[in-house]
């Protein structure tokens, strides 16, 4: 089956996967955490996928552009959020590593993806 629309994009696979690892990663935080930082990271995470998925639905390469901005805020948002989990003890170094490993890598494709998405004249993947 031929992938259409959104899921075309690596960016959006590679951001979908680390939105999957978080939600499996923070299965395992207190409970008292569902409502704080469990809540926030999972939301910060999904809203990299997301910005990417609504970008690619706009009708224009500003209005993708935009919306690539925030995924890019909210990627780094849960760089912090994983840092805080890590210090205090909800997830391992060796799990924060693979964590941090997928977003980083998330971070590099998106930020070449927005260098070529600005360098085109038109955006004809959209």
């Amino acid at each position: 089956m031929e992938k259409k629309g959104y899921r075309k994009l690596i960016i959006w696979e590679k951001a979908h996967r680390v939105a999957m690892e978080v939600y499996k990663a923070t299965a395992q935080f207190p409970k008292e955490e569902l409502y704080g930082l469990t809540s926030q990271v999972r939301r910060s995470a999904l809203s990299v996928a997301l910005n990417i998925v609504e970008g690619h639905a706009s009708n224009s390469k500003k209005g993708f552009l935009s919306f690539l901005n925030i995924a890019n805020r909210s990627l780094v948002e849960t760089e912090y959020l994983l840092e805080v989990a890590q210090e205090l003890g909800y997830l391992t170094q060796a799990a924060h590593q693979l964590l941090e490993n997928s977003r980083s890598e998330v971070g590099i494709v998106l930020n070449a993806f927005v260098k070529g998405l600005r360098k085109s004249h038109i955006c004809s993947s959209l």
